[in-house]
């Protein structure tokens, strides 16, 4: 046999010796199991989403002017007001005079009082002269009084009306009410129909006073 030949026979023989060991190692492998495949879970549901909503449009702010200056104006120049025309007239004093009732004695209280007839009320104006004038009363206790003449409305402040004095002796002390004892201020009547008299052609601003009263004696 030549090179070649023992070559080919050692080349045999060494595919033989691996070929039988591949096959006994592979009946020394144990077999093997087949694993069982897991169970499949149902899917799950989608999480639900929160419906997005459109963005909110930015609020439009209205554009801020500046404040406008007011114009100026000129002061209004009003005209020198006059003082109000004052008539100088001649004076009239008219009041009431009462008797008190025994149940209001020392009180200033008219309530069930009586008209006194024929009681003098005086006015005493203190200028220059102290003119003085008296009046008497009627049957409803009323009287008109007229200042002298040398009395006008522009010193009507310097007069006093003063209940002087009763024609009964049982209802004759002069009480204080409404100055009758002191000396009564004169109010000017407002309602200006009312506030002049005409006598003797003479115009009278009129003046109130009072009402006046008398205390009574009440038995004991």
């Amino acid at each position: 046999m030549g090179f070649i030949g023992k070559s080919v026979l050692l080349t045999l023989i060494a595919l033989c010796c691996f070929t039988s060991s591949v096959f006994s190692t592979i009946a020394q492998v144990p077999p093997v199991k087949l694993i069982t495949p897991l169970p499949t879970l149902p899917p799950t549901k989608a999480p639900i989403k929160a419906p997005t909503l459109p963005p909110a449009k930015a609020p439009i702010k209205v554009p801020t002017l500046p404040p406008a200056k007011a114009p100026i104006k000129p002061p209004v120049v009003l005209p020198p007001v006059s003082p109000p025309k004052f008539n100088r007239t001649l004076v009239a004093v008219r009041g009431v005079v009462f008797c008190k009732a025994c149940k209001y004695a020392g009180v200033n209280n008219l309530q069930g009082a009586k008209p006194v007839k024929g009681a003098v009320v005086r006015l005493l104006c203190k200028n220059k002269k102290n003119a003085t004038s008296e009046a008497t009363t009627d049957k409803n206790g009323y009287f008109l009084l007229y200042a002298p003449k040398t009395v006008s409305n522009y010193a009507i402040r310097n007069c006093r009306a003063y209940l002087v004095k009763s024609p009964d002796a049982k209802c004759s002390k002069v009480s204080k009410l409404h100055g009758g004892y002191l000396g009564s201020f004169l109010k000017p009547v407002v309602k200006p129909e009312n506030a002049t008299i005409i006598f003797n052609k003479l115009k009278y601003s009129l003046f109130n006073v009072g009402p006046f009263a008398f205390e009574p004696v009440c038995p004991k």
